[in-house]
């Protein structure tokens, strides 16, 4: 079949390209190409410097798509992101828009601090991630928007904001690259710093994209027709599970989640899910202390279906990691408690331990021993109340 095709240039062409380049973000690329499928919206939630909208660009000049991006502060105003009124055409009494260049206009959006915007982008941007569409006054447009992707270094507080975080369906926290990574991550870096410091000798010629922006809305078209049937059931089973770690998951969101397990299904090559593709439910959290639990939830659930159906084609994100004992995460926890009681610590230690216990915290959700799963994540806990969190 012809989304097969696609689906093999998408993987091998696009985005382990984009693996191999951006050290240690492969789970940030498995999710823009799973929400370019499904027509959904991602946040990212994490600090400056963890190479966001980097990745997002390089994913959209990838694919040739049209790109907008824009950092958002407080005293940002509406016209920064549509486009400014057009006063030759104002003059003979017309509102028009000059949408050149704009988020309008374009199918990759990435807006940087989200939270940082006003009410009157706000209420715009509403209207752009429900409808796909962008109003001023009588004037409409249609938008060929994909996917917006959105980061901050915080989560939302106030009604408002919450009303525009709902419209994410997927969310994920991007946390700095570990010790290990880092000499990957330097030579990576260094390579890209030498491409971009060669001096240009003729002007670039265009290289024909191996996927296409038409390519990528052929596959949502086939993400619509994919068999769900088999499923239902057990994601009913899943939500309610996930709901009741505190997850809020509205009748609405839960629909919504069908478009994951289905773009799910089509980058794994099949045309009718199966319980593998629930490793898409790690992203629906709500609050950050919902992530190591829920990850726990849904590997139990994969854990579960792969043993049932061992040779059953599943999304690479639905398998499961190598083996983690509780003795090394122990050792770990006990070299970060070292470190805590070693006299008094500084602003930077204390910040420092406590992204690495958030770090174990997410290792241990896949320990297969519920007895040792518990007392780990009891003991990281006590650490982080110690750490202030």
């Amino acid at each position: 079949m012809m989304h097969r095709a696609i689906v093999d240039r998408l993987q091998s062409q696009v985005m382990q390209p984009l693996k191999t380049r951006f050290v240690g973000r492969e789970e940030v690329v498995d999710l823009i190409a799973l929400a370019l499928v499904a027509g959904e919206h991602l946040f990212l939630y994490g600090p400056p410097g963890t190479a966001k909208s980097a990745l997002i660009r390089a994913f959209a000049q990838a694919v040739g798509g049209s790109y907008f991006e824009y950092l958002l502060t407080r005293f940002s105003e509406p016209n920064e992101i549509f486009g400014p009124i057009d006063l030759v055409r104002l003059r003979d009494g017309i509102v028009a828009t000059v949408t050149q260049g704009m988020l309008p206009e374009a199918a990759f959006v990435f807006l940087d601090e989200l939270f940082n915007a006003n009410s009157a982008i706000l209420n715009n941007l509403l209207t752009v991630l429900n409808e796909r569409t962008y109003r001023r006054g009588a004037e409409q447009h249609r938008l060929p928007l994909l996917s917006l992707f959105s980061a901050s270094n915080h989560l939302p507080e106030d009604d408002a904001l919450n009303a525009l975080f709902d419209r994410f369906l997927l969310r994920h926290r991007v946390e700095p690259l570990t010790r290990d990574a880092m000499p990957q991550l330097l030579m990576a870096g260094w390579e890209l710093e030498q491409t971009k410091g060669l001096p240009a000798i003729a002007e670039p010629q265009p290289i024909e994209s191996p996927v296409t922006v038409d390519d990528l809305r052929q596959l949502g078209q086939t993400m619509l027709r994919v068999e769900l049937a088999p499923i239902r059931d057990s994601l009913a089973d899943a939500i309610f599970k996930v709901r009741d770690l505190g997850v809020a998951i509205s009748d609405r969101r839960a629909v919504k989640i069908l478009k994951l397990v289905a773009a799910s299904a089509v980058l794994a090559g099949r045309m009718q899910a199966n319980p593998s593709d629930f490793w898409v439910l790690r992203y629906v959290w709500d609050r950050e202390s919902q992530v190591a639990p829920l990850r726990s939830l849904v590997l139990e659930m994969l854990r579960q279906h792969a043993a049932q159906s061992p040779h059953e084609a599943a999304h690479p994100m639905a398998t499961i990691p190598e083996r983690i004992t509780s003795e090394q995460l122990a050792q770990e926890l006990s070299s970060l408690e070292q470190q805590l009681n070693a006299g008094k610590p500084t602003l930077t230690l204390l910040a420092r331990l406590r992204e690495q216990t958030t770090r174990l915290a997410d290792r241990a959700a896949w320990l297969t021993d519920p007895a040792a799963r518990q007392v780990v994540t009891q003991r990281m806990t006590r650490l982080l109340e110690r750490l202030g969190t």
